[in-house]
C-alpha cells in the first residue's frame, strides 16, 4: 500500500470574517495510491486555516501549505495503517 502526493496548488487565501488575524483558504492535492495492486489517482480541495497575522503573502502562502502537509500526514497515516489479516 503506497500513498504519494503527486501536486499541490494553493487556489485561493483571504482573511477570515471574524477573527483578527487568521487566514484562511483552500489547497487541491492531487494524490496517488495504490490499494492490494489497484492505482488510483485522485483530488483532495483541504480548507486550510492559520494564525499568523498579517505578514507578507510568501509567509502566509507558507502557513498555508503547512496546515495541508499537516492534514495530509494525518490522512496517511489512517490510510496506510496496517490492514487486518485473515486468519489461516
Amino acid at each position: 500500500m503506497s500513498f504519494e502526493v503527486v501536486a499541490c496548488q494553493l487556489l485561493h487565501f483571504g482573511p477570515h470574517r471574524t477573527i483578527k488575524g487568521r487566514m484562511t483558504g483552500a489547497v487541491r492535492v492531487r494524490v496517488r495510491e495504490n490499494v492490494l495492486g489497484n492505482q488510483t489517482v485522485y483530488e483532495l480541495d483541504l480548507p486550510v486555516k492559520a494564525d499568523c497575522g498579517f505578514v507578507p503573502h510568501e509567509q502566509t502562502r507558507t502557513a498555508l501549505l503547512a496546515h495541508a502537509a499537516h492534514q495530509l500526514n494525518r490522512l496517511k497515516a489512517r490510510r496506510t495503517a496496517a490492514l487486518p489479516a485473515a486468519a489461516e
